[in-house]
């Protein structure tokens, strides 16, 4: 299958023909704002996921980036949903992406062009297994007072790679990180839950990323019976739980079985976990209607 068509600058143009400039402000200094969107099959048609709440975290970093944006969150919508019709996807990803162009080099980006542009790729699940096993990384969360937690900017995820090289060198599948505190932050690209006694927890924020799939989450818990409390999380907390998983873009619900040398419950996927990936998959899929609010549909 050909290369779907990139969104770029207001026009779509050839994968190849995508090309940036070897000074670009952002590949020097990490500073772009991204997110990433995924799109599903529907009865009702193809469908983005939480499109509007992604695209205003999306100019909410750039704003905090110091960017001016040309385009408005209505005309980013509608360009998320034209890319996703001319890529022919039925599901996929999509990775808006703002980031300055070419540069001087200076530490400021005061004279850099701000780009915009719509990415799609087939998805592969990003984590491979169905369930992962996990190490708590020597690398710490960013600390929060070092950048705005609530941003998705590009730079922050050196802290992410060091985290995972050490991990898969360590014979693990994926790394959690703890915050300046020592409380559970989150994983590389992921938000983290627990299950304790059928009641689900998860990390306050503060120094987290405020997830859209993590919100997601935990308003579907909610309404279906399930007590939740957003709190801070010890390292031993995580390994005594009966149930943990990651939540994510890309991982969607990613059941956890090991944390450390620690067997998390039986070590198998747990009931609450199953449900939830349950009630989220029918919710993205366009099966519970109750959720049609989370569905822009192409």
């Amino acid at each position: 299958m050909a290369k779907p068509k990139i969104w770029f600058n207001g026009r779509l143009i050839g994968w190849n023909d995508s090309k940036i400039h070897l000074t670009s402000y952002s590949l020097h200094y990490g500073a772009a704002a991204f997110e990433g969107i995924r799109f599903y099959q529907t009865k009702k048609g193809i469908a983005l996921f939480r499109l509007k709440d992604h695209i205003k975290r999306l100019l909410k970093s750039a704003e905090i980036l110091g960017m001016n944006i040309r385009y408005s969150q209505k005309e980013l919508e509608k360009s998320a949903k034209l890319t996703v019709k001319a890529s022919g996807m039925k599901s996929g990803y999509l990775r808006p992406i703002i980031f300055y162009g070419e540069s001087k080099l200076f530490v400021h980006a005061k004279d850099s062009r701000v780009n915009i542009a719509m990415i799609i790729l087939p998805w592969e699940k990003y984590l491979q297994n169905n369930s992962v096993r996990v190490m708590i990384s020597k690398y710490i969360r960013i600390h929060p007072k070092s950048v705005p937690m609530e941003a998705k900017i590009s730079g922050y995820y050196v802290n992410s790679l060091f985290a995972i090289l050490d991990a898969r060198k360590n014979g693990y599948d994926e790394a959690l990180l703890l915050d300046h505190n020592g409380y559970v932050a989150e994983g590389p690209a992921e938000n983290f839950f627990i299950v304790k006694n059928n009641v689900l927890m998860t990390p306050q924020l503060g120094n987290i990323l405020p997830g859209i799939t993590r919100d997601s989450i935990i308003e579907i818990a909610k309404d279906n019976g399930i007590e939740v409390i957003e709190k801070n999380l010890k390292p031993e907390d995580a390994k005594n739980s009966d149930e943990a998983f990651f939540t994510g873009t890309g991982a969607e619900i990613t059941p956890i079985v090991q944390i450390g040398k620690s067997m998390i419950g039986n070590g198998k996927i747990g009931l609450m976990t199953q449900k939830l990936a349950g009630l989220f998959g029918d919710a993205v899929s366009g099966k519970n209607m109750k959720y049609e609010k989370w569905l822009d549909y192409v």
